[in-house]
């Protein structure tokens, strides 16, 4: 009973990742570039470690050049967290961030465009390195000569953290990943020796065994708390929103309004799981409250309390549905794996009998890519390498 248990289980996780697969892809986005600082320690300052008093003395990274000739680089890269964080879900530890079909192609659009205002600031970076260098040195000399008993020791530490400028290109990058996870689907053996070769599968079988259990368990918790998470969110933005109206000077500002429009419609695409049962709670809402203006609210004390209580109640909801198991949804999530993997089965079936038929007849059988496109979601997507852990 216990094996059919557990076979019923991991089935069921098999499936969920099967159907992650088809409704997003995982994202990695790497921002680099020189952060221009330079660890000192006491001999940087001419000061035997034992004389340095910390209380007085601040040790540790210091920036080579002033902080805003890489302030336009801090802030492309604050833009792409941002625009992940806003888009996509966190997925296993910090694996990657699972961004939702929905929300791939305008989010790839925007990484595009950061890519191409960092390679427009990188340009112009390198282009007067020397001269930013330089003129950091002279500035690196008057503070030496003010702060340390030697400062020709500290300034030559300095210069020499200063990398050539043929090395500099290599300290930029932006690089966008999109990709899939698989759990190990078999195991292949190299080239061994006949007495290791038992060994060999039985240690590559348990490192599959336990990195498909991993992957399997952990799909479940992450698509439990993507749903969690988007219900916070809503209960969130509601009482942001009744504290707008109590504090602000007017009482309910247009935008208060559109941020909740927004949300609802942002709510829609990174809805992958099927929360049906908040997005309605949502509809409901932009249907009842959403078609006046702030203007209309502020004019009626009536319309004003019923959006109050309105906006209490989904809050409640929302909160309550944060806090509920959600395992049924879970569950329903993985049988959208188990009706496309039957409609599979049966497009196939279906084809074969017909394929026969036309051979027989001698008519060209051309429909077979119909099923092949209806089964899978992320065709239109980007090229995707699979990965397996």
């Amino acid at each position: 009973m216990n094996n059919e248990r557990n076979n019923a289980m991991n089935e069921n996780n098999n499936h969920l990742l099967d159907v992650l697969t088809r409704e997003g892809v995982l994202v990695n986005v790497s921002v680099r570039y020189w952060r221009a600082t330079k660890k000192l320690d006491a001999e940087d300052l001419g000061l035997a470690p034992e004389n340095v008093e910390k209380r007085l003395i601040s040790l540790g990274h210091k920036n080579l050049i002033p902080r805003e000739s890489l302030q336009t680089f801090a802030l492309i890269e604050g833009r792409v967290h941002a625009l992940v964080e806003t888009n996509a879900f966190p997925f296993l530890n910090g694996l990657g961030h699972f961004l939702p079909n929905a929300r791939l192609q305008e989010t790839t659009d925007k990484l595009a465009q950061l890519e191409r205002e960092f390679t427009i600031e990188k340009e112009k970076f390198l282009s007067r390195y020397s001269e930013t260098r330089d003129q950091a040195l002279v500035e690196w000399r008057e503070a030496a000569t003010r702060l340390v008993n030697r400062p020709e020791k500290l300034v030559e530490t300095i210069e020499a953290a200063f990398p050539g400028p043929e090395k500099m290109d290599r300290s930029f990058g932006f690089t966008v990943q999109l990709f899939q996870i698989r759990v190990p689907e078999g195991i292949r053996l190299d080239a061994v020796t006949l007495a290791d070769q038992q060994e060999v599968m039985r240690a590559r079988e348990e490192a599959g065994r336990q990195a498909a259990d991993k992957i399997n368990k952990g799909v479940e918790t992450f698509i439990s708390d993507c749903v969690a998470s988007l219900r916070e969110q809503t209960a969130t933005l509601c009482e942001e929103m009744l504290e707008s109206m109590k504090s602000g000077k007017t009482g309910v500002h247009q935008k208060t309004l559109n941020r909740l429009v927004k949300f609802i419609d942002e709510f829609k695409t990174l809805n992958f799981v099927g929360d049906r049962e908040l997005e309605e709670q949502l509809e409901r809402i932009r249907q009842e409250f959403l078609g006046r203006t702030a203007e209309e609210y502020r004019d009626s004390d009536h319309y004003r309390r019923k959006l109050r209580n309105g906006l209490r109640n989904l809050a409640d909801t929302a909160r309550d549905l944060a806090q509920s198991d959600n395992r049924d949804l879970v569950e329903q999530f993985g049988q959208m794996g188990r009706r496309r993997f039957h409609m599979g089965e049966v497009h196939s079936d279906n084809a074969e009998g017909e394929a026969a038929d036309a051979a027989d007849s001698g008519a060209a059988p051309d429909h077979f890519e119909i099923g092949d496109r209806a089964e899978s979601v992320v065709d239109e997507a980007p090229a995707l390498a699979a990965v397996s852990v």
